[in-house]
């Protein structure tokens, strides 16, 4: 995999988004609860992040970090689901194998809403920690099964946490998928050998709610967002419409306090009437799959 520092330099593809819209936003939940490294399911350790830093000897299983992911699924879920529907937005669920495998029943009203089941790997882990290509393709397939299974959709776009692997991406493309979003490194979608990329971001992002350089208050994600918005829709208004990510956790933002920024980014959207496109991303890859020539590589 060829590390590229230029991109598109100063000659970037002009998209056309939907209703000429000046760009395009995409509202990522991730649904990983379930999915977490854990003793309980059998890991050899615990996920150490949460709402603070895990203090359980390793080995041992933590019933409370247990407890801090499950929120998400029990209270965050719905609440994210009921303001979709009030705000009419739908958005793209990265869904981990083993968290939709554990919570069917949740993961498939999801896509009755209308939202996106894209996969999200087996476990919430890199793929750059898969020791062999055929080690990674067995985990992204038993994800694609039991996602399918669960919601009758096929997941057709792909994130795991981190980094890829160097085979991530070709095995993507054997497998039949539209997209792939492990990529921080542009704000405009691009083809890479035969997969379209829908580069993902982090700094416009809940996690930053549990970073000490991050967000403390629910207006301040809100702020950060607007400014984003803002920006690239004078950028887009010059010529050059962009995409911009918006990431969101069921047990992060799915939290009371928090979830007033999801509330004040939904708000802002609406504000923005058709300056933004709000779209799925295998919608967002649909329409780039029929616009943007494959020619479209930095």
């Amino acid at each position: 995999m060829r590390r590229d520092l230029v991109g598109y330099g100063f000659d970037p593809p002009r998209i056309a988004w939907p209703g000429g819209a000046l760009l395009a936003v995409s509202l990522v939940v991730n649904y990983e609860e379930g999915a977490e490294m854990a003793v309980e399911a059998g890991d050899a350790e615990n996920e150490r992040i949460g709402e603070v830093i895990s203090v359980v000897p390793p080995g041992r299983r933590d019933i409370g970090q247990e407890q801090i992911f499950g929120y998400g699924l029990r209270a965050g879920l719905p609440r994210f689901l009921e303001a979709f529907d009030r705000h009419g937005v739908k958005a793209s669920f990265f869904m981990c194998g083993r968290a939709v495998e554990r919570t069917p029943a949740l993961a498939a009203e999801v896509v009755r809403r209308g939202h996106e089941a894209a996969n999200h790997g087996w476990v919430w882990r890199p793929h750059a920690d898969y020791a062999t290509e055929a080690e990674e393709e067995a985990g992204l397939l038993r994800a694609t099964a039991a996602i399918e299974a669960a919601t009758g959709e096929r997941p057709v776009g792909f994130f795991c946490r981190g980094s890829a692997s160097p085979w991530t991406r070709g095995l993507l493309a054997r497998h039949g998928y539209r997209y792939d979003s492990n990529a921080f490194d542009d704000d405009l979608p691009y083809w890479d050998a035969g997969m379209l990329v829908l580069p993902y971001a982090l700094d416009c992002n809940d996690m930053k709610f549990f970073h000490p350089n991050g967000f403390v208050l629910p207006d301040q994600f809100v702020a950060y967002a607007e400014a984003a918005m803002d920006q690239l829709i004078e950028e887009g208004a010059r010529g050059v419409p962009k995409l911009l990510n918006i990431g969101l956790h069921l047990r992060i933002c799915g939290r009371p306090a928090r979830f007033r920024a999801v509330e004040g980014i939904l708000r802002a959207l609406k504000a923005r009437g058709g300056d933004v496109w709000v779209a799925r991303r295998r919608d967002i890859a649909e329409h780039l799959h029929r616009t943007l020539p494959h020619g479209a590589t930095p």
